[in-house]
This record gives C-alpha cells, sequence and structure tokens, in this order.
C-alpha cells in the first residue's frame, strides 16, 4: 500500500490578505525551490496571491505553514487549498 503522505499531489491555493507588493511571490517561489516542489504563482486581480503547486504531499504541507506566514511585510488572513490530481509538471517553479 503507497503512503499517502509522500504520493505526488498537487494544491491549488488562494492566499488572501496583504499579499500584494510585499514580495509575496519571491518568497513562495524561493520557498517552493528550496523544497523542490513544481509550479507556479501569480497575484490575481482581485488582490489574492495563487499558488499551483506539485510534489510530494507531505512536502506541500509543510509549504502551506510557509505560505500563511508568508514574507516579514505581508499579513496573511486566509489561505483556501484545493487538492486536485497531479499534473506531472516538469520541475522548475515559476511567477507568472
Amino acid at each position: 500500500m503507497a503512503d499517502s503522505t509522500n504520493s505526488r499531489a498537487r494544491a491549488r491555493i488562494w492566499v488572501s490578505g496583504r499579499v500584494q507588493g510585499v514580495g509575496y511571490r519571491a518568497f513562495a517561489r524561493a520557498e517552493a525551490v528550496r523544497q523542490g516542489l513544481s509550479g507556479g504563482v501569480r497575484n490575481l486581480d482581485d488582490g489574492r496571491v495563487e499558488v499551483d503547486v506539485e510534489g510530494a504531499r507531505a512536502t506541500i504541507e509543510g509549504f502551506l505553514g510557509s505560505l500563511r506566514t508568508g514574507p516579514s511585510l505581508s499579513r496573511v488572513t486566509d489561505v483556501d487549498i484545493r487538492w486536485e490530481a497531479p499534473t506531472g509538471r516538469p520541475a522548475g517553479f515559476q511567477i507568472w
């Protein structure tokens, strides 16, 4: 039986609060690269930041802790997560 914490997963994450104009996307990218995750991050027109990430589920869950904290100038008020089937995207994490 496969260990679900280490199985490959994908999460689409929407972060609300003071997360634009404070280095949040660069922070998210640096954390994702440090943890070996794939995907990307972008600002949304409604003021939120969207993160689309793939990797081991346990690693993504750890990454979520970093996203909830954010860089020093940010103030995260909500993190909404939707787990999806992984797409198998290549390695690397981009700012879109």
